[in-house]
């Protein structure tokens, strides 16, 4: 079996068998606030509301994410640069040592 078709046929199936076992075992317990209308015309609970949060967690998950941005885009680059710069310098003989040692003198 190859796995292109193994993921287009057990994948489905999968998904399937997880869905109804969710709609099967899942407790369904509706009531007035879980089924009345959500953002638009929503009346929050007591103590839930938006609070205002300091500014730097906001700066410090962005730089977060740019600085996780720039090293998962940098590090393939490094990589191959430094197994292609380690083949020219094989290529050039950079890495060879001359020895004195094993040379006889006349």
């Amino acid at each position: 079996m190859t796995s292109q078709l193994f993921f287009f046929l057990f994948i489905p199936i999968l998904v399937l068998i997880l869905l109804l076992v969710n709609l099967l075992l899942a407790t369904h317990n509706p009531y007035e606030e879980k089924n009345s209308v959500f953002e638009c015309g929503f009346h929050s609970f007591l103590g839930q509301n938006r609070s205002e949060f300091s500014i730097s967690f906001f700066i410090f998950a962005l730089l977060f994410l740019l600085f996780d941005l720039e090293i998962l885009l940098v590090y393939p680059y490094i990589v191959s640069a430094y197994v292609n710069g380690f083949m020219f310098e094989l290529g050039k003989n950079a890495l060879s040592i001359d020895s004195r040692q094993n040379t006889i003198e006349k």
